[in-house]
């Protein structure tokens, strides 16, 4: 079958999946993310020379609005580092995108020296210090296990955007299960996680951690976050040539159009809604103290589904200055190829 894109009757547009009506878990907003967003923003473009044009892209993708509904019951300190991340992440990711392999590797190398070696490292490069700047505050209360998590996932994530980084210079299409395995750490959704226990003052075992049932309620959230961002960039990204997206994928594996194709990471998007209630039902017990912060840090993923898909449509970063009117009607029209 060849491809749609390449068919005389090229798509114009396509309707997403209803995945708002999907998801029936409540908002929440921390108290503080005007403050956090404004100071977070404040400290992302000091020193940075970002043009006016980067400056405004960073206003309109309002990370700290999204920080504030992921992290609700954060105090200031701990809002505030989180914020710091987020923006970092989104910068990181900006400028990974424009990166080879090498680059990567090279930002890794510094950004994880420096979260290993927080006190002895001395990095030169604005990435460096912006990572030791945010790290240094996050240790001074996060729980031994949280900083391991999050070195150990932010590790993964830098190796997954290598990978990444090379099947996009090798114009490689991966097949869906391995591109669900790598979209799993290139998201940076396992990180947040870790900043769940962080911005909860929680101090979970790694045997609660690591039983399959909360792995499987970090991976199902993970899932819904990461897929409905998929279909959330798209447009931008087909518009770039960009080809690491769940929709391209499917399309290319399952011989889908467009339209079948989105409907397709759609109904994968609500079966991970589906699947993260069905195991949260089914959570063991640890005893009445540790399950109060295991109940705590569910709800910091039920958050991250419900404030992720809230906030993608209030963000410019997907739909521009149209984002409502695209969750009312559901319909995105495509954007040109860029030459």
């Amino acid at each position: 079958m060849s491809s749609p894109a390449s068919s005389s009757s090229a798509p114009t547009k396509f309707v997403m999946p209803d995945l708002v009506s999907h998801c029936t878990i409540p908002v929440r907003c921390n108290r503080h993310w005007k403050q956090a967003s404004v100071e977070s923003k404040r400290w992302l473009f000091r020193g940075g020379n970002l043009s006016q044009r980067k400056r405004d892209a960073f206003h309109g993708l309002k990370a700290g609005y999204l920080t504030s509904m992921c992290y609700p019951l954060a105090g200031y300190p701990q809002l505030r580092v989180s914020c710091d991340f987020m923006n970092y992440l989104f910068h990181l990711d900006n400028i990974s995108d424009e990166m080879n392999d090498r680059g990567t590797l090279g930002t890794a190398n510094t950004v994880l020296n420096t979260l290993y070696n927080p006190h002895t490292s001395r990095p030169d490069s604005r990435v460096g210090k912006m990572t030791r700047d945010y790290w240094v505050r996050l240790i001074a209360t996060g729980s031994p296990g949280a900083q391991q998590r999050f070195i150990e996932t932010f590790d993964m994530f830098f190796q997954a955007v290598t990978q990444q980084a090379m099947d996009r210079a090798n114009g490689v299409i991966p097949d869906l299960e391995s591109y669900i395995s790598i979209r799993r750490d290139t998201s940076g959704c396992k990180p947040c996680w870790a900043l769940i226990e962080y911005a909860n003052n929680l101090d979970l075992p790694w045997e609660v951690m690591d039983h399959p049932i909360m792995r499987g309620l970090g991976e199902a959230a993970n899932d819904l976050v990461t897929w409905s961002n998929d279909i959330f960039s798209y447009n931008v990204e087909q518009s770039k040539g960009d080809t690491h997206n769940m929709i391209v994928v499917v399309q290319e594996q399952q011989g889908l159009d467009l339209q079948g194709a989105v409907d397709f990471v759609g109904d994968l998007c609500k079966s991970s809604i589906d699947r993260f209630h069905l195991l949260r039902e089914n959570l063991p017990s640890w005893g009445p103290e540790i399950d109060r912060e295991v109940e705590i840090y569910v709800d910091g993923l039920a958050d991250w589904i419900t404030g992720s898909l809230k906030w993608s449509f209030e963000s410019e970063r997907y739909f521009g200055k149209t984002g409502l009117e695209v969750k009312r009607t559901r319909v995105v029209n495509l954007l040109p190829r860029r030459a």
